[in-house]
């Protein structure tokens, strides 16, 4: 059961549980098994992002109504077993785009990360094996009408105000691709195709949030916006894109939206989490250091991506490449926080990496970095990095 449904209030469910019944839901990777466990990178270069992001769902919970709170639980997050692996991907400037797009005008790359029980490892990165828990990147209720409109209305105005740009700063309706997964009439396929909303990102809903913590033992507070809810699910994550399984059991806190002044959703982490108590921290500031110098004022984006280009451009210092190095902070079990935005014109956020991911010391030394070599990750059948 997949389809592009979060976007949408029109899809029917497909299943309907009781309140406190457990069940589990398949996931497919969110690029709909695009891309394949192979040594280059020709299917990340080519992915076609019309079809991604094919969640599993909906599913009704009776009794849910407007202005409910749906409480999920997630129970456990696996692989498939027939599937124990994922990737982690850089995408094209002119096809997909990433955090980093512009800076590095980037090119196709990709790691393979290898499961075996919590820990995953990769052949295309080596000298690096970490824990981690599998959670869905992308979960959440269906907005009702008036919510699509409001977010096809605003982010519709943010496009026309930056005019075309790579990447985009926004995504619309998109009916090329447009999966709904069920026998719906074509008017209700048409409409869904023609509104519908992009999962791309996150919203009031929940959806695209990517949150780590949203693992086994999580528990999630949704706003209702339809009857029964629908809750959708997909985009698995423990490198980046997964395929697997995910146990949910839900209730429902009547009035909750308005009990707790819900504006968005809310959790509480999951209490299994890597422990990596010893970690080298990278600090970040709203100055483009790494670029021509611009001073920002009090933008946390920019410190953010200065913080990471400092770990990145360290890794490379060990012998990485600088893929391989984006790749990793990619997957691996970084913390990144926000150490002040009070203290104009700075930002300041730090990226902190664990020590004990790594088989070796990375810690700085009076004689300096010993710069290994670790080869290349996953790149183009051309060779353009």
């Amino acid at each position: 059961m997949a389809s592009d449904d979060l976007g949408s209030p029109d899809i029917p469910a497909f299943a309907s549980v009781k309140p406190g019944e457990v069940f589990t839901v398949q996931c497919v990777d969110w690029t709909g098994a695009q891309i394949g466990n192979n040594d280059n990178s020709d299917d990340i270069k080519n992915v076609d992002l019309t079809k991604i992001h094919n969640l599993s769902g909906p599913v009704a919970i009776e009794g849910a109504e407007p202005g409910d709170c749906l409480v999920v639980d997630i129970l456990d997050v696996r692989p498939f077993d027939k599937m124990p692996w994922g990737y982690t991907g850089i995408f094209e400037l002119e096809n997909g785009g990433g955090l980093f797009a512009r800076e590095f005008n980037s090119r196709a790359a990709k790691a393979i990360w290898d499961f075996h029980g919590v820990y995953a490892s990769s052949r295309h990165i080596p000298g690096v094996r970490f824990a981690g828990v599998s959670h869905p990147g992308l979960i959440g209720t269906a907005p009702s009408a008036e919510l699509l409109a409001t977010w096809n209305t605003r982010e519709g105005a943010l496009i026309d105000a930056h005019g075309p740009s790579v990447p985009p700063v926004a995504f619309p309706p998109e009916p090329t691709g447009a999966y709904v997964g069920q026998d719906v009439s074509d008017e209700i396929r048409e409409k869904v195709a023609r509104e519908g909303a992009r999962t791309v990102p996150p919203r009031e809903h929940g959806g695209n949030c990517d949150i780590k913590n949203l693992s086994k033992g999580s528990r999630c507070y949704f706003p209702v916006y339809i009857k029964g809810a629908n809750l959708s699910v997909g985009d698995l994550h423990f490198s980046q894109g997964d395929a697997g399984i995910i146990t949910f059991s839900c209730s429902i806190i009547k009035g909750g939206v308005e009990k707790f002044s819900m504006k968005q959703p809310m959790f509480l982490p999951s209490p299994v989490d890597p422990l990596y108590s010893a970690k080298l921290v990278f600090e970040g500031i709203s100055v483009d250091v790494h670029g021509d110098g611009k001073q920002y004022n009090m933008d946390a984006t920019v410190a953010f991506k200065q913080a990471t280009l400092n770990a990145i451009t360290y890794l490379m210092k060990l012998g990485y490449t600088r893929e391989q190095a984006y790749l990793l902070l990619s997957a691996a079990p970084v913390e990144s926080h926000v150490g002040a935005i009070v203290d104009s014109p700075n930002a300041c956020v730090t990226m902190a990496l664990p020590l004990g991911i790594f088989d070796f010391d990375i810690l700085p030394r009076e004689e300096g970095l010993t710069t290994r070599n670790f080869g290349q990750c996953a790149i183009r059948s051309d060779g353009v990095v």
